[in-house]
């Protein structure tokens, strides 16, 4: 499973990361535009998958994997054709349902596997080898960008092929499974929509994924506004994931006695840190840096923790339905980064966007620290 989601996330980021670049700047379409496209994917991977993370506590995890990392392999290549705003909208919207699967099946596969009071560990060491991989992916990526975006959606078609022969491979014979219980697939898949403290929880961690969307997304073409290199942007992101791999395991292996929710404010209050750097640092390349250093002691933290605090708040046989939950939540985030970043930016530039989600981090940061208590009972 960590070996998959290394390749998965390699090969997906080492593409995803400069897309935005490759729409604006190759195809000619508007950033705005852009941004909708992006958050039109994010929010057909998110109202999907709850409805497969629900399913896989039916049917098991794997042959949904497996059929996921195909349909990837077929569809991502194809921004090749993207030559307008209609087409664009098509790819996004195909590519949103293809990955659909990944982010709750494979979580909840982990959580399966992993016992209970080790989860936030395993799930640190996961989150470390993709860390690993988005290095891997990223720095080189966009040297090859400046090469031609060709060769680049070739490696990253290899890399999800390869993803389903170790799925293939790997996971044999009879998987754990906690079984749902329920008797309607329809009230499985909306389950955590109708529990009170996952959709708090929700409200305040969703500052999370905003900020990896602004990270991930909005940040290159920040950088790239502002005079910088493709090759630059990606030595800055992938030295943000070198320091997320080496620390993620042993912090998550401190932290872990005391629960999933006790840092989670802290953690927004690093996010809120990152992005006034962004902000307010006046050098481009500094900003970019900066920004990126900062943000990444946060997702530390928050990388491990959220997941193992939406596997905490569901019931038993719907931990599939609940991280489908989550990712809907997570999906909708990271997608609305770069639209909101673009609607902002046209008033008051991309300072303005940058303060403006900082101010949103510190509010979360205060309503995580206030009611870690209450959704840990």
């Amino acid at each position: 499973m960590v070996g998959a989601n290394f390749l998965a996330v390699a090969a997906r980021m080492s593409l995803v990361t400069f897309l935005g670049i490759y729409f604006v700047r190759h195809a000619g379409i508007g950033l705005a535009t852009v941004g909708v496209a992006f958050l039109c994917e994010s929010v057909m991977r998110g109202l999907a998958a709850p409805m497969f993370g629900a399913l896989s506590d039916r049917v098991g995890r794997r042959a949904l994997l497996v059929g996921s990392a195909l349909a990837t392999a077929i569809v991502l290549p194809c921004f090749l054709l993207v030559d307008g705003p209609p087409r664009l909208f098509a790819w996004s919207l195909a590519l949103g349902l293809t990955g659909a699967v990944n982010m709750p099946v494979a979580s909840a596969l982990l959580l399966d596997l992993a016992p209970a009071e080790r989860r936030q560990s395993v799930l640190a060491l996961n989150y470390t080898a993709m860390s690993v991989a988005y290095t891997l992916g990223v720095m080189p990526a966009g040297y090859v960008a400046q090469r031609g975006y060709g060769l680049l959606a070739a490696v990253s078609a290899i890399g999800y092929l390869l993803v389903a022969a170790l799925y293939l491979a790997s996971l044999r014979g009879t998987l754990p499974l906690e079984r749902s219980r329920g008797e309607s697939m329809l009230r499985d898949t909306v389950a955590a929509f109708r529990d009170r403290r996952f959709l708090g929880f929700a409200a305040l961690a969703v500052a999370f994924p905003l900020g990896m969307g602004m990270v991930v997304t909005a940040s290159p073409i920040f950088a790239a506004d502002l005079g910088l290199g493709e090759g630059y942007i990606g030595l800055v992101l992938g030295g943000n994931s070198i320091l997320v791999a080496l620390a993620a395991l042993p912090v998550a292996a401190r932290i872990e006695p005391m629960g999933p929710f006790r840092l989670l404010g802290a953690a927004a209050s690093v996010v809120a840190g990152a992005f006034l750097c962004y902000a307010l640092v006046p050098d481009a390349a500094w900003a970019l840096a900066a920004g990126t250093l900062v943000f990444s002691f946060a997702e530390i933290v928050f990388s491990s923790a959220v997941p193992a605090a939406v596997a905490r708040l569901a019931p038993a046989g719907r931990r599939g339905a609940y991280q489908g939950g989550w990712a809907l939540v997570a999906s909708l985030a990271m997608g609305s980064a770069l639209a909101l970043s673009g609607a902002i930016g046209v008033l008051a530039g991309w300072s303005g966007a940058w303060l403006a989600y900082a101010a949103l981090a510190g509010i979360a940061a205060a309503g995580l620290f206030a009611l870690r208590e209450r959704f840990a009972t």
